[in-house]
């Protein structure tokens, strides 16, 4: 697994304000090559049902502590081992509006992987690679890896760590600032 760097720029209880931002970064961004990677801790299974339908051949597994953890890959019905968590890649970016609905209010993450950034000059750095170019939205959460519960939403700039100047240049582009540490990211 790799990782990237990403640091924090808006927290919003508005999902149509944290995708109005995610749009601008995407803007800014090289996005000849665009897909949406999803994560989400499903406790309820009206969530589970909604998103399984959505992503029927997708991947999940439990973190229990003290069990050896169910998951998709052992065939285990994901009904009889809530909560779990369920991942879906590689997925086309007009399906971010059904993923947001079937979430409910679960935390779930939403990354827009694309080619590159822009080369940001008056950070002194040039175009920017694939590894490092991410937008993540955390839906209900806090923190990329979804162990904070929240009411409201977390959009987050992912960088190449020792391009770490990219993610203030980014969040002022789109009129904001960065709010948090810059954090390892697994993608």
């Amino acid at each position: 697994m790799a990782n990237s760097y990403a640091q924090s720029i808006l927290r919003t209880t508005s999902t149509a304000e944290a995708l109005d931002i995610v749009r601008r970064l995407l803007d800014l961004a090289d996005t000849s090559v665009l897909s949406v990677d999803f994560d989400a801790r499903v406790s309820e299974e009206p969530v589970l049902d909604a998103l399984l339908e959505l992503l029927p051949d997708t991947g999940w597994w439990t973190e229990t502590d003290g069990a050896d953890g169910a998951s998709s890959d052992a065939g285990d019905d994901p009904h009889a081992h809530l909560p779990l968590y369920i991942s879906g890649c590689g997925l086309p970016p007009e399906a971010v509006d059904r993923l947001i609905a079937a979430s409910g209010t679960s935390p779930a993450c939403i990354r827009w992987d694309f080619w590159a950034w822009p080369a940001a000059p008056e950070a002194g750095l040039d175009r920017g690679g694939p590894r490092g170019a991410y937008v993540t939205l955390c839906l209900n959460a806090q923190d990329i890896d979804l162990t904070e519960p929240a009411a409201d939403h977390s959009l987050f700039v992912h960088v190449a760590q020792v391009e770490a100047e990219r993610a203030p240049w980014l969040a002022a582009r789109v009129g904001l600032r960065v709010i948090g540490e810059l954090v390892m990211a697994p993608v």
